[in-house]
């Protein structure tokens, strides 16, 4: 449904967790375990990288889009 919220936003795989925050950074190392974590777990990642999947609508080694609103 459209009027659907999205509820809280999902701030553990974007703000806190190491090997995310990290590989979207830039970081070799951390791009490398986050590659394994996605083969792991499957494209969309673990369950906060899911939770993020679903709420920005990009996968945990993707960067938000600029034009993200909140609906």
């Amino acid at each position: 449904m459209a009027s659907e919220s999205k509820g809280k936003a999902p701030i553990f795989c974007e703000k806190l967790c190491l090997v995310c925050k990290g590989a979207r950074a830039g970081n070799s190392v951390c791009k490398a375990i986050q590659n394994l974590e996605l083969k792991i777990f499957g494209k969309k990642g673990c369950i906060w990288g899911q939770a993020r999947t679903r709420y920005y609508g990009v996968t945990p080694d993707q960067k938000i889009p600029e034009n993200f609103e909140i609906e």
